[in-house]
């Protein structure tokens, strides 16, 4: 039989403290715990109604909960109490800030949704450089893609670039905007002014030739650095013949060239019509497309440009609405920005609408307009100040109005109720229709709102009203009620027309 340890000896007062020791550190009882069974642990839960049992949490709230993560960070981080400082529009240094951050021609202290294409125009110049070999490159997209402003950065970084490589020579630059030039043949005068600075040219040779000679002298070579041109606007330079914008790509091809060609134009097409005839001559440039910015894009460069104010002037919802628009329109980041200023002039021509208004007085002392009023009891205090989804709207409206747009607005209640029910018949799917058909479509949304319709003479006539407006497109018959109607308008212009109007804007969702 095995001896029973003696409870005074060192291993057994080691295994009491190491236990004792394990129960402290679990919860501070020193009293050793019986094992449990399942019906202790029921009857516990009877005994005790609050319970805290061990819940596991999901990844992404266990990334949430963690201090690390980015939300946290950022709302510990102490520099996000500045965007939450409140607005005054009324201050004029502070608007006059918000205007300049806004402004197309401010350039944002950093180029963002662009990193792609700007890899590939710098990793084609470092390797022109370091391979001290000639090349062409073209830019073209839509305008206010970012073209010119990425060249702009990618131009700087190319010169800091050289400057740290050993053995390497900073390139020359010329960066111009071929719509300023007198001539388009001058682009040549500049480029040899790059070269010889102090000499002119003698006698009846053209800049052209001097430097077609000058590409082909292998001494040239080992006596001039590498010439990094950018020529913006490069569709300026196509003249009845094309011979500019050839000759310039062709300098490229020259066996002693020191050129590094990169055009930049808004013409997507141009690299369809005369790429072909370039690769025929054997100077085909490689081709970068910047693409019109999405909504996203648009929205994270709107956020970007307003990171530099220490207060928020946007609402959120406004700027989402800005990006889609304009992502939608034409994805032109100056369009977005003009609409964002005319959005700020909106909101200060009401501020100051109603200070001059006697009507109504806020609580600061302010005199207030009734719109502004129900402005006040819609939203915030605080958002009061800031930009807010109507007046982003009544930017856009401002600023992609159609000509049929105003026609629209501008008609009778009763033939604004005669395009609502064509464009809500023509959804289906059907292109056309008939007078009569589309009558009955007119008498559902009048019944519907509570108005009386007109009869079917007077329905007709106001069709033909439409019809040499140019809203609709009438066939010929007989009888009224048999002619053909078709929509000439996009309904979508139709829809944004009358979009103000609760009988139109539930008539049309």
């Amino acid at each position: 039989m095995p001896a029973i340890a003696d409870r005074s000896s060192s291993p057994f007062k080691a295994m009491l403290a190491a236990k004792s020791c394990e129960l402290a550190g679990s919860g501070g009882c020193c009293t050793p715990q019986k094992r449990r069974l399942r019906s202790d642990t029921a009857l516990a839960a009877k005994e005790s109604p609050v319970s805290t049992p061990m819940k596991l949490k999901s990844p992404r709230r266990r990334l949430d909960s963690s201090p690390s993560s980015p939300a946290n960070r950022i709302k510990k981080d102490p520099s996000e109490k500045t965007l939450k400082k409140c607005w005054n529009p009324r201050d004029v240094e502070q608007m006059r800030a918000v205007k300049e951050a806004v402004h197309v021609s401010t350039a944002p202290s950093t180029v963002v949704c662009r990193e792609d294409e700007q890899k590939r125009v710098l990793d084609f110049c470092k390797a022109c450089v370091q391979q001290e070999k000639a090349g062409s490159l073209y830019v073209c997209g839509c305008p206010g893609t970012g073209k010119s402003l990425s060249m702009e950065l990618v131009k700087q970084q190319v010169i800091d670039w050289a400057k740290m490589q050993e053995g390497l020579q900073s390139p020359e630059v010329l960066a111009m905007n071929c719509t300023s030039l007198a001539n388009t043949s001058v682009i040549f005068s500049k480029i040899l002014g790059m070269h010889q600075p102090k000499k002119k040219s003698i006698g009846s040779t053209s800049p052209l030739q001097h430097l077609q000679n000058l590409y082909s002298n292998k001494q040239a070579q080992s006596s001039s650095k590498m010439m990094l041109i950018i020529a913006d606007e490069l569709d300026y330079l196509i003249t009845r013949d094309r011979a500019v914008l050839h000759d310039l790509f062709m300098l490229t091809t020259f066996p002693f060239s020191r050129c590094i060609l990169i055009g930049i134009a808004n013409s997507i097409d141009l690299a369809d019509r005369f790429l072909p005839r370039l690769q025929s001559l054997n100077c085909k440039p490689m081709v970068v497309t910047f693409r019109a910015y999405s909504k996203d894009q648009i929205l994270s460069i709107l956020q970007e440009r307003l990171l530099v104010l220490p207060y928020i002037v946007f609402h959120q919802q406004a700027l989402e609405l800005c990006a889609r628009k304009v992502a939608a329109a034409s994805g032109d980041m100056r369009k977005a920005l003009s609409v964002c200023r005319s959005a700020v002039e909106i909101l200060e021509a009401e501020l100051r609408e109603s200070a001059s208004n006697t009507g109504l007085t806020s609580a600061e002392g302010d005199f207030v307009s009734p719109r502004t009023a129900l402005a006040y009891e819609v939203f915030p205090s605080q958002e009061n100040n800031t930009v807010r989804i109507d007046h982003m709207a009544l930017a856009l409206s401002k600023t992609f109005r159609s000509p049929i747009v105003d026609t629209i607005q501008s008609l009778p209640q009763h033939q604004q109720i005669i395009l609502c029910s064509a464009v809500k018949y023509f959804r289906g799917g059907k292109k056309d229709t008939t007078v009569g058909e589309l009558n009955k479509s007119y008498i559902d949304i009048c019944k519907s709102a509570l108005i009386p319709p007109v009869g079917i003479l007077e329905f007709s006539s106001m069709c033909r009203v439409l019809n040499d407006q140019g809203l609709f497109k009438l066939g010929q018959s007989r009888d009224d009620k048999f002619k053909r109607v078709t929509l000439k308008v996009d309904g979508a212009d139709i829809s944004f027309a009358l979009q103000g109007v609760r009988l139109f804007r539930n008539c049309l969702q």
